[in-house]
Protein backbone atom coordinates (compact mmCIF):
# COMPACT_ATOMS: atom_id res chain seq x y z
CA UNK A 1 0.00 0.00 0.00
CA UNK A 2 1.31 3.24 -1.12
CA UNK A 3 0.62 5.19 2.03
CA UNK A 4 0.82 8.90 1.24
CA UNK A 5 -1.54 7.68 -1.57
CA UNK A 6 -3.93 6.31 1.10
CA UNK A 7 -3.18 9.73 3.12
CA UNK A 8 -3.67 11.92 0.54
CA UNK A 9 -7.13 10.00 -0.70
CA UNK A 10 -8.54 9.92 2.95
CA UNK A 11 -7.90 13.28 3.37
CA UNK A 12 -9.91 13.75 0.04
CA UNK A 13 -12.58 11.73 1.15
CA UNK A 14 -13.51 13.59 4.88
CA UNK A 15 -13.06 16.86 2.57
CA UNK A 16 -15.38 15.77 0.20
CA UNK A 17 -17.46 14.22 2.07
CA UNK A 18 -18.54 11.85 0.09
CA UNK A 19 -16.39 8.76 -1.34
CA UNK A 20 -18.06 9.28 -4.85
CA UNK A 21 -16.99 13.02 -4.81
CA UNK A 22 -13.58 11.97 -3.58
CA UNK A 23 -13.07 9.88 -6.38
CA UNK A 24 -14.36 11.70 -9.15
CA UNK A 25 -11.82 15.05 -7.92
CA UNK A 26 -9.01 12.09 -8.35
CA UNK A 27 -10.05 10.68 -11.57
CA UNK A 28 -10.26 7.29 -9.50
CA UNK A 29 -12.66 4.59 -9.75
CA UNK A 30 -15.20 4.78 -6.81
CA UNK A 31 -14.29 1.22 -6.03
CA UNK A 32 -10.57 1.71 -6.10
CA UNK A 33 -10.94 4.87 -2.99
CA UNK A 34 -13.78 2.50 -1.28
CA UNK A 35 -10.84 -0.17 -1.12
CA UNK A 36 -7.95 2.06 -0.13
CA UNK A 37 -9.69 3.44 2.61
CA UNK A 38 -10.42 -0.17 3.69
CA UNK A 39 -6.79 -1.18 3.24
CA UNK A 40 -5.64 1.94 5.33
CA UNK A 41 -8.38 1.25 7.94
CA UNK A 42 -6.98 -2.54 8.11
CA UNK A 43 -3.51 -1.31 8.05
CA UNK A 44 -4.10 0.89 11.20
CA UNK A 45 -6.40 -1.73 12.95
CA UNK A 46 -9.17 0.98 13.76
CA UNK A 47 -12.17 2.54 11.69
CA UNK A 48 -11.44 5.91 10.45
CA UNK A 49 -14.93 6.63 9.08
CA UNK A 50 -18.27 6.10 10.01
CA UNK A 51 -20.39 5.22 6.76
CA UNK A 52 -24.23 5.69 6.04
CA UNK A 53 -26.38 5.43 2.92
CA UNK A 54 -26.44 9.34 4.07
CA UNK A 55 -23.76 10.44 6.03
CA UNK A 56 -20.32 10.65 6.64
CA UNK A 57 -18.33 11.56 9.63
CA UNK A 58 -15.01 10.98 11.58
CA UNK A 59 -14.52 8.01 14.33
CA UNK A 60 -12.30 9.87 17.40
CA UNK A 61 -8.99 7.79 15.79
CA UNK A 62 -10.24 9.28 12.31
CA UNK A 63 -10.02 12.98 13.71
CA UNK A 64 -6.49 12.37 15.18
CA UNK A 65 -5.36 10.52 12.14
CA UNK A 66 -6.84 13.33 9.64
CA UNK A 67 -4.51 16.17 11.77
CA UNK A 68 -1.59 13.87 11.50
CA UNK A 69 -2.35 13.98 7.86
CA UNK A 70 -3.13 17.03 6.78
CA UNK A 71 -0.42 18.13 8.68
CA UNK A 72 2.39 15.04 6.87
CA UNK A 73 0.63 16.47 3.23
CA UNK A 74 1.29 20.33 4.19
CA UNK A 75 4.84 19.73 4.98
CA UNK A 76 5.72 17.80 1.58
CA UNK A 77 3.79 20.11 -0.50
CA UNK A 78 5.78 23.18 0.99
CA UNK A 79 8.90 21.45 0.40
CA UNK A 80 7.90 20.97 -3.22
CA UNK A 81 6.66 24.16 -3.60
CA UNK A 82 10.03 25.43 -2.28
CA UNK A 83 12.12 23.16 -4.64
CA UNK A 84 10.00 24.53 -7.67
CA UNK A 85 9.95 27.72 -6.57
CA UNK A 86 13.58 28.22 -6.70
CA UNK A 87 14.30 26.68 -9.80
CA UNK A 88 11.47 28.79 -11.88
CA UNK A 89 8.24 31.00 -11.71
CA UNK A 90 5.24 30.08 -9.82
CA UNK A 91 2.50 28.50 -12.60
CA UNK A 92 -0.83 26.96 -12.09
CA UNK A 93 -4.52 28.16 -11.54
CA UNK A 94 -5.61 30.21 -7.96
CA UNK A 95 -9.00 29.99 -6.99
CA UNK A 96 -10.29 33.18 -4.91
CA UNK A 97 -13.30 34.16 -3.15
CA UNK A 98 -14.03 37.56 -1.43
CA UNK A 99 -16.62 40.15 -1.33
CA UNK A 100 -17.57 41.96 -3.70
CA UNK A 101 -16.72 45.54 -2.54
CA UNK A 102 -13.04 44.02 -2.09
CA UNK A 103 -12.84 42.88 -5.66
CA UNK A 104 -14.08 45.46 -7.50
CA UNK A 105 -12.21 48.51 -5.46
CA UNK A 106 -9.11 46.94 -5.04
CA UNK A 107 -7.83 43.71 -6.64
CA UNK A 108 -9.87 43.86 -10.37
CA UNK A 109 -8.14 47.56 -10.98
CA UNK A 110 -4.74 45.66 -10.34
CA UNK A 111 -4.80 42.24 -11.48
CA UNK A 112 -3.10 43.76 -14.98
CA UNK A 113 -0.18 43.94 -12.66
CA UNK A 114 -0.48 40.58 -10.85
CA UNK A 115 -0.47 39.22 -14.74
CA UNK A 116 2.66 41.28 -15.84
CA UNK A 117 4.91 39.85 -13.01
CA UNK A 118 3.17 36.07 -12.58
CA UNK A 119 2.02 35.31 -16.26
CA UNK A 120 1.87 31.97 -15.59
CA UNK A 121 -0.71 31.96 -12.71
CA UNK A 122 -4.32 31.47 -13.80
CA UNK A 123 -7.15 33.34 -11.39
CA UNK A 124 -10.62 32.14 -11.06
CA UNK A 125 -12.25 35.07 -9.46
CA UNK A 126 -15.29 34.51 -7.27
CA UNK A 127 -17.16 37.80 -5.96
CA UNK A 128 -19.75 37.60 -3.11
CA UNK A 129 -20.81 38.13 0.17
CA UNK A 130 -21.26 34.41 0.66
CA UNK A 131 -18.78 33.32 3.33
CA UNK A 132 -17.70 29.90 0.81
CA UNK A 133 -16.25 26.77 2.42
CA UNK A 134 -12.80 26.88 1.32
CA UNK A 135 -12.14 23.13 1.49
CA UNK A 136 -15.26 21.83 0.36
CA UNK A 137 -16.12 24.05 -2.68
CA UNK A 138 -12.29 23.83 -3.71
CA UNK A 139 -11.16 27.06 -3.05
CA UNK A 140 -7.41 27.85 -2.50
CA UNK A 141 -7.46 31.49 -0.63
CA UNK A 142 -10.37 33.89 0.08
CA UNK A 143 -10.82 37.24 1.89
CA UNK A 144 -12.78 37.44 5.06
CA UNK A 145 -14.02 40.70 7.43
CA UNK A 146 -14.39 39.99 11.14
CA UNK A 147 -13.25 37.84 13.23
CA UNK A 148 -11.86 34.17 11.65
CA UNK A 149 -14.01 31.37 13.16
CA UNK A 150 -11.92 28.55 11.30
CA UNK A 151 -8.43 28.88 13.23
CA UNK A 152 -7.20 25.63 11.06
CA UNK A 153 -6.75 28.21 7.94
CA UNK A 154 -3.37 30.38 7.53
CA UNK A 155 -4.45 33.82 7.64
CA UNK A 156 -2.49 37.17 6.87
CA UNK A 157 -3.88 40.16 8.08
CA UNK A 158 -4.91 43.11 5.52
CA UNK A 159 -5.85 45.60 7.89
CA UNK A 160 -8.93 47.32 9.07
CA UNK A 161 -12.13 48.72 7.10
CA UNK A 162 -14.35 51.52 8.99
CA UNK A 163 -18.21 51.12 8.97
CA UNK A 164 -20.47 54.48 8.53
CA UNK A 165 -24.16 54.90 8.71
CA UNK A 166 -24.93 56.92 5.86
CA UNK A 167 -28.15 58.43 4.13
CA UNK A 168 -28.75 60.22 0.83
CA UNK A 169 -29.55 64.31 0.75
CA UNK A 170 -32.89 63.14 -0.94
CA UNK A 171 -33.38 61.08 2.58
CA UNK A 172 -32.00 64.13 4.77
CA UNK A 173 -34.02 66.76 3.41
CA UNK A 174 -37.08 64.52 3.69
CA UNK A 175 -36.77 62.48 7.03
CA UNK A 176 -33.68 65.12 9.06
CA UNK A 177 -30.85 63.69 10.46
CA UNK A 178 -30.41 61.30 13.41
CA UNK A 179 -29.14 62.84 15.95
CA UNK A 180 -28.32 60.02 18.25
CA UNK A 181 -28.32 56.15 17.94
CA UNK A 182 -31.48 56.09 20.31
CA UNK A 183 -33.38 58.36 17.44
CA UNK A 184 -32.73 55.60 14.65
CA UNK A 185 -35.83 53.79 15.71
CA UNK A 186 -37.61 56.67 13.95
CA UNK A 187 -35.90 56.83 10.73
CA UNK A 188 -36.55 54.72 7.83
CA UNK A 189 -34.14 52.05 7.62
CA UNK A 190 -32.42 49.60 4.94
CA UNK A 191 -31.29 46.48 6.89
CA UNK A 192 -28.62 43.97 5.22
CA UNK A 193 -29.29 40.25 5.28
CA UNK A 194 -26.45 38.46 6.66
CA UNK A 195 -25.89 35.19 4.18
CA UNK A 196 -24.90 32.59 6.61
CA UNK A 197 -28.13 33.19 8.78
CA UNK A 198 -30.53 35.12 6.46
CA UNK A 199 -31.21 37.79 9.62
CA UNK A 200 -30.84 40.95 9.37
CA UNK A 201 -27.22 42.25 10.94
CA UNK A 202 -27.13 44.46 13.84
CA UNK A 203 -26.70 47.61 13.42
CA UNK A 204 -23.19 48.37 15.53
CA UNK A 205 -21.88 52.08 17.05
CA UNK A 206 -19.68 52.99 19.92
CA UNK A 207 -21.44 54.89 22.72
CA UNK A 208 -19.51 56.34 25.49
CA UNK A 209 -16.67 53.88 24.75
CA UNK A 210 -18.92 51.19 24.99
CA UNK A 211 -19.70 48.55 21.58
CA UNK A 212 -23.24 48.63 21.17
CA UNK A 213 -25.65 46.62 18.73
CA UNK A 214 -28.62 47.94 17.62
CA UNK A 215 -31.39 45.55 16.31
CA UNK A 216 -33.21 48.04 13.63
CA UNK A 217 -37.20 47.23 12.21
CA UNK A 218 -37.20 47.93 8.36
CA UNK A 219 -39.20 48.07 5.09
CA UNK A 220 -36.36 46.94 2.92
CA UNK A 221 -33.63 44.35 3.55
CA UNK A 222 -31.29 43.43 0.99
CA UNK A 223 -28.28 40.38 0.95
CA UNK A 224 -25.81 42.08 -1.68
CA UNK A 225 -23.51 44.94 -0.69
CA UNK A 226 -24.22 46.65 -4.39
CA UNK A 227 -28.06 46.21 -4.37
CA UNK A 228 -27.99 47.40 -0.59
CA UNK A 229 -25.45 50.43 -1.63
CA UNK A 230 -28.08 51.74 -3.97
CA UNK A 231 -30.44 51.38 -1.52
CA UNK A 232 -29.30 54.52 0.60
CA UNK A 233 -28.68 56.33 -2.94
CA UNK A 234 -32.35 55.80 -3.99
CA UNK A 235 -32.97 57.53 -0.93
CA UNK A 236 -34.97 54.52 1.04
CA UNK A 237 -33.53 54.73 4.19
CA UNK A 238 -30.28 54.61 6.50
CA UNK A 239 -27.72 52.21 5.55
CA UNK A 240 -24.77 51.58 7.37
CA UNK A 241 -21.58 49.78 4.93
CA UNK A 242 -17.74 50.30 4.79
CA UNK A 243 -16.05 53.11 3.98
CA UNK A 244 -14.29 51.32 1.26
CA UNK A 245 -17.97 50.79 -0.41
CA UNK A 246 -19.21 54.61 0.28
CA UNK A 247 -16.16 56.63 -0.47
CA UNK A 248 -16.76 57.58 -3.80
CA UNK A 249 -19.97 58.15 -3.27
CA UNK A 250 -19.37 60.40 0.22
CA UNK A 251 -16.50 62.50 -2.20
CA UNK A 252 -19.52 63.60 -4.73
CA UNK A 253 -21.78 64.43 -1.88
CA UNK A 254 -24.52 61.85 -3.10
CA UNK A 255 -24.27 59.92 0.59
CA UNK A 256 -23.63 61.63 3.46
CA UNK A 257 -22.23 59.96 7.19
CA UNK A 258 -24.32 61.08 9.98
CA UNK A 259 -23.99 59.87 13.62
CA UNK A 260 -19.88 60.26 13.03
CA UNK A 261 -19.61 60.38 16.29
CA UNK A 262 -20.55 56.77 17.88
CA UNK A 263 -18.68 54.51 14.75
CA UNK A 264 -17.96 51.30 15.70
CA UNK A 265 -14.60 50.16 15.96
CA UNK A 266 -13.03 49.28 13.05
CA UNK A 267 -13.50 45.73 11.76
CA UNK A 268 -10.28 43.49 10.73
CA UNK A 269 -10.01 42.21 7.10
CA UNK A 270 -7.54 39.30 6.35
CA UNK A 271 -6.52 36.63 3.73
CA UNK A 272 -6.65 33.10 4.62
CA UNK A 273 -5.99 29.68 2.64
CA UNK A 274 -5.84 25.77 4.19
CA UNK A 275 -1.93 24.95 4.54
CA UNK A 276 -2.55 22.24 2.37
CA UNK A 277 -3.49 24.52 -0.57
CA UNK A 278 -0.10 26.50 -0.08
CA UNK A 279 1.16 25.80 -3.79
CA UNK A 280 3.78 28.65 -4.67
CA UNK A 281 0.78 30.53 -7.25
CA UNK A 282 -1.43 30.63 -4.07
CA UNK A 283 1.30 31.99 -2.18
CA UNK A 284 2.61 34.34 -4.70
CA UNK A 285 -1.17 35.33 -5.32
CA UNK A 286 -1.45 36.11 -1.30
CA UNK A 287 1.39 37.44 -1.10
CA UNK A 288 0.60 40.26 -4.05
CA UNK A 289 -2.72 40.88 -1.99
CA UNK A 290 -1.39 41.62 0.97
CA UNK A 291 1.10 43.98 -1.02
CA UNK A 292 -1.55 46.09 -2.22
CA UNK A 293 -4.70 46.00 0.13
CA UNK A 294 -2.42 47.02 3.34
CA UNK A 295 -1.99 50.99 2.06
CA UNK A 296 -5.67 51.41 1.56
CA UNK A 297 -6.90 49.34 4.67
CA UNK A 298 -4.02 50.54 7.22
Amino acid sequence: MDKLQAMATFVRVVEMRSFSKAAQSLAMPASSVTTMIKNLEAHLGTPLLRRSTRSLSLTDAGERYLHACQAILADISSAESDVAAAVQAPRGRVRVDMPGIVGRAIVVPRLVEFEARYPDIEVVLGLSDRPADLIYEGIDCAIRSGMLADSSLVARSLGELAWLTCASPKYLARFGEPDSVESLQAHRIVNYLSNATGRPLDWRFRVDGESVSVSLPSRYAVNETEAYLHCGLEGLGLIQLSELAASVYLRSGRLREVLADARCEPVPVSIVYPQARASAAVRAFVEWVVEIARPVMQ
